[in-house]
C-alpha cells in the first residue's frame, strides 16, 4: 500500500522546491556522471549518505545495489525523503545531522558519501572526524571551496530559512589544502581526481583568478586502503580536466 504524500506547510513546501530548479537537477547530473566515471569499487556496498536533502543522489548507490542510510536533519527534506524512498528494501532514512549523528547512528558503513554539505557546516574539522567514524573503507567528498594555497576555513553567513542551506546559519569555504591535510590526518589514503564534472562551478586551472561571489568546488576520496587508480591522484592538482 502506497504511504500518503507528506503533509508540509507552505514553508517546507517553496524550501524544498528549489531541489526541482533545472539548476540542482543538472547540476546533480554532472556530479554523479563525474562520479560514475571514475571506476571506483561502488557496487553492493553500504553507504551511509550524510546532508540527503529530498533523496536525489540516493538512487545512484540503490541502482548499484549499495544498502543506504540517508541522513536529513531539516524536517520538511526527511519528510519528502522519507516518502520518495518509503517501501525500498535496502533503504533506510533518519533525521539528524552530521554533528549530532553519533547519538543516532552507531554502526560503519563502507562508504560515507557527503557531497554538497561540508561547505554548509560552521566546523568542518569536527564533521570529517565523525565522518571518520562511521567510514569503513571509503569517504566520498564534494564541497564548495575557496582559492589558495594556504590552509584556511573561511566561515560563510548562509539563509538558514533555505532547506539548501546551513542548517545552522553558518557555513565554511575551505581551501583545498585545509580540506586535503585535515582528511590525511583522518585517513591513511587521500586522493583528489585528475578530472572534475563538466560543470562550470567546477574548476579546471586552480591558478586563475577566481571570480569574486562565485560558486568553486572540488571533490576529494579519503580511504582506509591504497587505491589503484590511474584517475586518481596522491596531491592536489592545479590543473584538471573534464570527465
Amino acid at each position: 500500500m502506497q504511504p500518503a504524500p507528506p503533509q508540509l506547510d507552505q514553508k517546507e513546501l517553496e524550501s524544498a522546491s528549489t531541489f526541482r530548479t533545472p539548476y540542482y537537477i543538472r547540476h546533480n547530473q554532472r556530479r554523479q556522471e563525474h562520479l560514475s566515471s571514475l571506476g571506483l569499487d561502488i557496487a553492493g556496498r553500504s553507504v551511509l549518505e550524510l546532508g540527503a536533502g529530498i533523496g536525489d543522489h540516493t538512487g545512484f548507490f540503490l541502482d548499484r545495489n549499495c544498502s543506504v542510510l540517508s541522513a536529513e536533519p531539516r524536517n520538511g527534506n526527511f519528510k519528502i525523503m522519507q516518502f520518495n524512498l518509503s517501501g525500498h528494501p535496502r533503504s533506510r532514512v533518519v533525521c539528524c545531522d552530521v554533528e549530532s549523528m553519533d547519538q543516532k547512528i552507531s554502526e560503519t558503513f563502507d562508504i560515507v558519501y557527503a557531497y554538497g554539505l561540508l561547505y554548509h557546516l560552521s566546523d568542518p574539522g569536527a564533521a570529517l572526524a565523525a565522518m571518520a567514524r562511521r567510514c569503513g573503507d571509503l569517504l566520498l567528498l564534494e564541497t564548495c571551496v575557496s582559492f589558495g594555497s594556504e590552509e584556511a576555513i573561511n566561515l560563510e553567513s548562509e539563509k538558514q530559512s533555505s532547506a539548501t542551506q546551513a542548517f545552522e546559519g553558518i557555513g565554511c569555504r575551505p581551501t583545498r589544502p585545509w580540506i586535503f591535510n585535515n582528511l590525511k590526518k583522518l585517513f591513511p589514503y587521500v586522493y583528489a581526481p585528475k578530472t572534475q564534472p563538466a560543470h562550470n562551478e567546477f574548476p579546471l586551472d586552480w591558478r586563475a583568478t577566481p571570480t569574486p561571489n562565485s560558486y568553486y568546488r572540488a571533490i576529494f576520496i579519503a580511504s582506509r586502503r591504497p587505491l589503484s587508480n590511474p584517475l586518481l591522484l596522491d596531491h592536489l592538482p592545479d590543473q584538471q580536466s573534464i570527465s
